[in-house]
């Protein structure tokens, strides 16, 4: 009798250790899975399925946004000679040039509405394509934790321009398209906190201008309001 206690007790401690070395595993495992590689340099091209869909999805944009300029101002840019003059005034100034934004993705669709500091509003609509770009590298600028280096990453979308309205629709000359840029850093695996910034470029035959700004990713204070 004694004997066969002993031999239960061993064999449940033996069972105890196999499941807690097997637990461990898959723990060191499942966090390995995510780890980058140093000197990774990847870009990849292919349709936009649920995953990256899912990740599109829980990205919130912060509810400003700005209109990239060079020293050249209006000279360089097409299609925006309706908030020129607002451009030139003192309100402008004040203001830091900062446009409110209102911007979602739903149905694979994103909407963008700004409106200028002066309160003219604008927007476009933007259907993803059928492929998209990732761009993911290290930069050799970060320190390795044991989990492989912090890279660089990119979500790239070119495509065409369905509907602008208010002050961008007479830079909507058919076809007029779009480049949106998403840009982050994080592991091996894409997840909508890893963006932090965006980038959307227009082109067209009376086209080219682009606006930039920040993602408050995974934040309720992050979750854009449609303007009134």
């Amino acid at each position: 009798m004694l004997e066969r206690r002993q031999m239960f007790t061993k064999n449940l401690l033996l069972s105890i250790v196999s499941l807690v070395c097997l637990l461990s595993f898959s723990t060191i495992a499942f966090a390995c899975a995510c780890c980058a590689e140093p000197g990774t340099y990847s870009i990849w091209t292919g349709e936009p399925d649920g995953y990256y869909l899912g990740v599109l999805e829980d990205m919130k944009f912060d509810q400003t946004a700005e209109l990239f300029m060079t020293e050249a101002g209006f000279d360089l840019i097409k299609g925006l000679g309706d908030i020129r003059r607002e451009y030139e005034s003192d309100s402008w100034v004040t203001t830091g040039g900062r446009f409110d934004l209102a911007a979602t993705f739903t149905s694979n669709v994103w909407n963008f509405r700004l409106k200028t500091p002066g309160g003219r509003t604008g927007s476009l609509v933007l259907p993803i394509p059928d492929q998209m770009l990732t761009y993911k590298v290290d930069q050799h600028d970060s320190e390795d934790k044991g989990n492989g280096p912090v890279l660089y990453k990119e979500f790239r979308f070119k495509g065409k321009i369905s509907n602008g309205a208010g002050f961008l629709r007479s830079s909507m000359i058919r076809p007029s398209t779009y480049f949106l840029v998403f840009q982050g850093r994080g592991n091996g695996c894409d997840n909508a906190s890893d963006f932090s910034n965006w980038r959307l470029e227009i082109n067209g035959r009376n086209a080219r201008y682009a606006f930039f700004g920040k993602l408050s990713s995974g934040t309720p204070s992050g979750k854009s309001e449609i303007m009134q």
